[in-house]
C-alpha cells in the first residue's frame, strides 16, 4: 500500500509509470534528462530552471551527470538514492528519506520537472505519469536482500522476459546486457562508472560487498530467485 507519511531513515521502493502505460522515455536525451533530474532535484533548495548539457556524450562508456552551470551552495540531500532503473514506460527507485518530507518533496519536483520537459519537447499537454507515485516501505529482511537485485534485473524484460520464470538459457549474455544498460545504477555498483554522482551507494556496498561480489550475487540470484517472495513489494506487478 502507498505510504502517505514517510519516515526518516527508512527505505522505500518507489515506482511510477506513464499514463495508460505509455512510454515516458522516447529518446536517449529523455533518459539523460530524467537522470539529471534525479541528481538536481535531490536538494532542499528550490528547483531552478537552469541550462544544462549532458556531458561525455562522445564517450560510450560514461554518461556522468553534468555539473551545474551556476554558482550555488552545495546540495543538501532530501533522500538517499540507493538504486534506480529506468524502463521505457516506468521507473524504479530504492530511496531512503533523510529529511522530513523529503520523499514527497523530491518526487513532486521530479514528476513536475520531467513532465514539463517532456510536454514542451513533444508539444503535448496534460499528465504524463499514471497518478501519484506508488511506494512501499522495505521492512522485511528478505525484501531488503532481494529488491536491489530485482530492480537492477528489470532491463532484462526488454530482451529476455523469460528471466522472471527462471528460464534464461545464457546467463553470461544476460549479465553482459545488464552491465551495458546505461539507464540503471547497476553499472556503478559493479565498478563501471556510469552515473556515480546520482546514487549514494555506501550503505548497500557495505552490506552486499565489493563490485565483483555484487556482480556474482546478481548472477546467482537470477539462477535461484523466487519472485513470489517479493509479491507484496514488487509494485509493477499490481
Amino acid at each position: 500500500m502507498n505510504q502517505s507519511i514517510f519516515i526518516n531513515n527508512k527505505i522505500y521502493h518507489v515506482y511510477n509509470r506513464g499514463t495508460d502505460k505509455r512510454n515516458i522515455f522516447l529518446e536517449e536525451e529523455d533518459y539523460l534528462r530524467f537522470i539529471h533530474d534525479l541528481f538536481e532535484f535531490n536538494d532542499t533548495a528550490p528547483a531552478l530552471n537552469i541550462y544544462y548539457k549532458a556531458a561525455n556524450l562522445q564517450n560510450p562508456q560514461s554518461y556522468e551527470v553534468p555539473l551545474r552551470k551556476i554558482e550555488r551552495k552545495p546540495r543538501e540531500l532530501t533522500v538517499k538514492i540507493l538504486t534506480f532503473c529506468l524502463m521505457p514506460n516506468h521507473f524504479h527507485l530504492l530511496i531512503e528519506q533523510v529529511k522530513n518530507g523529503g520523499i514527497t518533496a523530491f518526487m513532486r519536483k521530479l514528476g513536475t520537472g520531467y513532465t514539463n520537459y517532456f510536454n514542451k519537447k513533444y508539444e503535448r499537454s496534460g499528465v504524463l505519469f499514471q497518478g501519484k507515485f506508488k511506494s512501499i516501505m522495505v521492512e522485511e529482511e528478505k525484501h531488503f536482500l532481494h529488491l536491489p537485485y530485482y530492480i537492477h534485473c528489470n532491463p532484462l524484460d526488454l530482451v529476455m522476459p523469460e528471466w522472471r520464470e527462471k528460464e534464461i538459457k545464457d546467463h553470461k549474455k544476460a549479465m553482459q546486457y545488464l552491465e551495458n544498460y546505461r539507464w540503471s545504477s547497476f553499472p556503478d555498483y559493479i565498478g563501471k562508472k556510469n552515473f556515480p554522482s546520482v546514487t549514494q551507494r555506501e550503505f548497500l556496498t557495505e552490506f552486499f560487498g565489493n563490485p565483483e561480489q555484487y556482480k556474482k550475487d546478481v548472477e546467482k540470484w537470477l539462477k535461484e530467485m523466487a519472485l513470489e517472495d517479493l509479491n507484496d513489494i514488487v509494485l509493477d506487478n499490481k
